[in-house]
């Protein structure tokens, strides 16, 4: 008989966590079962707190946060106004839920450095390592040195990152969505300034997301857990949360294997 089993790919979002910049960190008030009481009492017109079940309401949360924020599939509308050169891109409630469910492909970068830009002959020699021909609807997913790092203090700065031909390579083959579990599909910022600073050439900024203006496509970022994958024989689901022309939307991303 099959069995099925199901990797959680994604991070928890959390208070005090660095897993982004200070601007666009998670915010989350907790309202437990006793501060809550007299709130749910108020409900109704003259019950009182102690008539409540050991007096206690609910647990409830309220949360501040970027669409951005924790494992989020980002929509073409993120990277740039067109897409499929000249199109309107699309934004996340207009993603095709076919597109986010499919296939997986792990292509293992882990040996790659920080800021590392990773090129299409790096894509194409580690699927022939793996034995894989790309086929369309494929999820592709990026295992960086990043994943480690998540909840540190220099996640956002490790890993490598995907750059614009290896991108295309991937998209050109009917891939829709991939995925990484550094903080973003690009090398890290940091990394990428300092390569400006001495090349100056703007093409270099953001290369993988701008990718999307020739080919829409999706990424996950802030994926978990890739270390547990092999390189195929599983499915993700990656359905976003449906925000009203939003850039991108959370999502708990997860593996799904047969075995």
């Amino acid at each position: 008989m099959t069995k099925r089993r199901i990797v959680d790919l994604s991070v928890p979002m959390q208070n005090g966590i660095p897993s982004d910049p200070p601007q666009s960190l998670v915010q989350i008030a907790y309202t437990d079962h006793d501060q809550s009481a007299a709130f749910v009492a108020g409900l109704f017109s003259g019950l009182t707190p102690d008539q409540l079940p050991e007096g206690k309401g609910w647990a409830v949360e309220t949360v501040r946060l970027s669409t951005h924020t924790g494992t989020h599939l980002d929509a073409p509308w993120h990277y740039h106004p067109t897409m499929n050169q000249g199109e309107r891109a699309i934004t996340i409630d207009e993603v095709p839920l076919e597109w986010c469910y499919g296939p997986g492909v792990k292509l293992d970068f882990r040996h790659f450095e920080d800021g590392y830009v990773a090129t299409a002959p790096d894509v194409e020699s580690e699927l022939a390592r793996i034995g894989h021909a790309l086929q369309p609807g494929d999820i592709v997913v990026v295992n960086t040195s990043a994943g480690r790092r998540y909840g540190q203090a220099d996640y956002m700065d490790s890993g490598c990152g995907m750059g614009r031909e290896a991108t295309l390579y991937l998209t050109s083959r009917g891939v829709r969505v991939t995925g990484t579990d550094g903080w973003s599909w690009d090398a890290p910022f940091v990394h990428t300034a300092r390569r400006f600073a001495q090349s100056r050439d703007p093409s270099i900024i953001w290369e993988g997301h701008k990718a999307g203006r020739e080919i829409g496509y999706c990424h996950i970022e802030k994926l978990h857990n890739l270390e547990a994958l092999p390189p195929t024989g599983f499915a993700i689901a990656c359905f976003p949360v449906k925000i009203h022309k939003g850039s991108a939307g959370w999502t708990r991303a997860v593996a799904i294997i047969e075995e």
